[in-house]
């Protein structure tokens, strides 16, 4: 992917095929396994200082999903939320993972949840940061524009109008530089943003999107964890999945844990990472320590 060492990432990716493409992913530390999921257009670099924060304690298993990150980038995949679901879902059987924390961000949310939905006696917990696993009827135009037959493309993987834009548009604070070229570094040519750009077109908002059906199961499923230990962190300044997300969460989960940071984006982990790492260290201690002890 890149040949120039990252800013903040120390980490060497694993490897697995799946559907005959390399499936790269960080697996960091021993312990209780806490399973990372990112969304569009980031990938696992925006868990860098969480997994730094957790390794020493915790087992970090952070996917990058196909098309994103270290992973393959095959220009005829399907590129549907059951396909990246279903490939979470085979990483962590081959992985033998019994029980988990889940943290989710962005699209991760509908992908881990979704994956957490089928299996909730493996959840021991979930970590939820700026995200949805349900329907929505709303999409800022700066992300629908991205959707637009012919010019959506030419935006997103020409112009890298998406991923791009994320690494400013998804930060209330300027990124550094340095931290901004790692979110880019795997989004560095029309091929190697083929991901972002499905990614964009495969959000749901009607019945007759070919990923509605997987959302509406993703949104059921959300019923059955109810039960598990959550943690909301939620930043205010998201331009997409903003306050109206927030009340959706603290609607479905009312006994989660919620933590609002109205200075943060998008990337809250960005912006609020020293006041989330020792959120996630009491919720991990406390949720584990009441919960069964498997990994």
């Amino acid at each position: 992917m890149v040949a120039v060492p990252l800013a903040q990432y120390p980490f060497q990716p694993r490897f697995m095929e799946i559907q005959g493409h390399q499936l790269a992913y960080l697996d960091q530390g021993q312990g209780v396994p806490v399973v990372m999921v990112h969304g569009n257009p980031s990938w696992s670099y925006l868990y860098r200082n969480l997994v730094s924060h957790l390794q020493g304690r915790y087992r970090c298993i952070v996917p990058d999903h196909l098309g994103c990150g270290f992973s393959d980038k095959p220009q005829d995949y399907p590129y549907q939320l059951h396909n990246h679901l279903e490939n979470l879902e085979v990483l962590l059987d081959r992985l033998a993972i019994e029980r988990c924390v889940l943290v989710v961000h962005d699209w991760g949310g509908a992908i881990g949840l979704g994956w957490a939905g089928r299996h909730p006696q493996q959840v021991a917990g979930a970590v939820v940061l700026n995200t949805a696993a349900f329907r929505a009827n709303r999409m800022p135009l700066r992300i629908a524009v991205c959707r637009w037959p012919v010019v959506g493309e030419f935006l997103v993987r020409w112009l890298n109008g998406f991923a791009g834009a994320a690494t400013f548009m998804a930060v209330n604070k300027r990124m550094q530089p340095e931290v901004a070229r790692g979110f880019l570094a795997p989004y560095d040519s029309w091929r190697n943003r083929v991901a972002v750009h499905r990614f964009v077109q495969d959000i749901p908002m009607n019945p007759e999107h070919p990923s509605w059906a997987t959302l509406v199961a993703v949104e059921q499923g959300l019923e059955h964890l109810q039960d598990v230990p959550m943690l909301l962190c939620w930043g205010g300044r998201d331009f997409c999945f903003n306050d109206w997300f927030y009340q959706q969460w603290l609607r479905r989960f009312p006994r989660a844990e919620a933590r609002y940071f109205k200075d943060a984006g998008h990337y809250v982990l960005e912006e609020a990472m020293g006041e989330i790492g020792p959120l996630m260290d009491r919720f991990l201690e406390r949720t584990l320590r009441e919960g069964p002890d498997h990994g």
